[in-house]
């Protein structure tokens, strides 16, 4: 796994030993590989729910049945690419301003029948306004984006 922070983005990427379909599905048929130790809500996390399609959100439901929409989807294209836009700000709460958002692409590239390299970009950092340099270093950090693959290889290595 690598992690490059620059100046308005983090990338990332792992590789793993699975079929490019089955990375991308998994990836997309739900959100549990995000960590629930990154909860916005007021309460524990029950489950991480991904819309697989344009226009979709990526949101965790709480146990109350309280949700945190916390991404849109703005592209869908199986099995190679996914972006979608980062709703939370820079003090770690919702961001309803869609010009304020950053965007997240993760990409799917097989490298071999049984292995894909799965990329994320995470771009506009900038957007988010007074304190984005805080955001980018804390989602490229070890428990950033890097956790999130981490999550995702073993989600699919259960």
């Amino acid at each position: 796994m690598t992690t490059q922070i620059q100046d308005g983005s983090v990338r990332a990427e792992i590789v793993l030993d699975v079929p490019i379909e089955h990375a991308f599905a998994v990836f997309t048929e739900n959100a549990s590989w995000k960590p629930r130790e990154h909860n916005l809500l007021e309460v524990e996390i029950a489950e991480s729910v991904f819309e697989a399609y344009e226009g979709g959100h990526i949101y965790d439901r709480g146990v109350d049945g309280s949700q945190c929409r916390w991404a849109r989807v703005l592209a869908h294209e199986p099995p190679n690419r996914v972006v979608f836009a980062w709703l939370i700000t820079s003090q770690w709460s919702l961001e309803s301003d869609v010009s304020k958002t950053s965007e997240v692409e993760v990409r799917f590239i097989a490298e071999a029948p049984e292995r894909t390299r799965v990329e994320i970009e995470h771009s506009h950092i900038e957007r988010h306004g007074e304190g984005w340099e805080a955001l980018r270093d804390a989602i490229g950090a070890p428990d950033g984006w890097p956790l999130y693959l981490q999550r995702f290889a073993e989600q699919l290595a259960a």
